[in-house]
């Protein structure tokens, strides 16, 4: 029986998700390590995590020099500026509104082709999709810690209902003794009243 084919889309609970980014980081980096090993080639691997954290990986040489190189090249190359070749998953917000903004210009200045507006038209999808995913993540985050706060909240109240019941019961004994006077002191008023006439 071979293995189901896996479907690409985000993983929605965040502890499977985190299980699956740590499996394939760690794949990605052997994979990485053995195209350096078979094929005598400097590989530089980074990995940066939905909460941020750093991977990185090279072999050959230093992931300094790697970059430098790979700097130097992409400065001589004037495809790598095109929209298509960039990421958009990779690019900021703002690097995203200006590029467009760009290609509109270029595309109201020229007769912009149907191939170019649909490219332009899928980049933008896939941008929206991307921060729809992040602001969703955010959200949930957000919920999250204010189901904590509450829970914690109610945990709080607990404690302090309890102890107030706790002291209420202790008052009620004193209280009693208090209201009643003629058994504090072992007489009885009916007596003392007698005693008087």
């Amino acid at each position: 029986m071979g293995r189901r084919k896996v479907e690409i889309k985000r993983i929605e609970s965040k502890s499977s998700r985190q299980v699956t980014f740590c499996k394939r980081r760690n794949g990605l980096i052997e994979k990485a390590r053995q195209l350096s090993i078979l094929c005598e080639s400097s590989v530089a691997l980074v990995i940066v995590s939905s909460t941020g954290k750093l991977y990185s990986f090279s072999s050959g040489e230093s992931m300094a020099k790697i970059l430098s190189r790979f700097e130097i090249q992409q400065a001589d190359d004037p495809e790598t500026s095109d929209l298509a070749e960039k990421g958009m998953n990779y690019l900021s917000q703002e690097e995203l509104l200006e590029i467009v903004q760009c290609k509109l210009e270029e595309a109201k200045s020229d007769n912009a082709s149907i191939d170019f507006l649909n490219s332009l038209e899928e980049q933008l999808k896939t941008a929206l999709s991307v921060t729809r995913d992040r602001k969703t993540e955010l959200m949930m985050d957000f919920v999250k810690t204010l189901q904590e706060k509450e829970k914690l909240l109610r945990e709080e109240n607990q404690i302090l209902t309890s102890q107030l019941s706790k002291k209420k019961k202790s008052l009620k004994p004193e209280g009693a003794r208090a209201m009643s006077p003629g058994k504090s002191s072992g007489k009885n008023p009916r007596e003392t009243l007698l005693l008087l006439k």
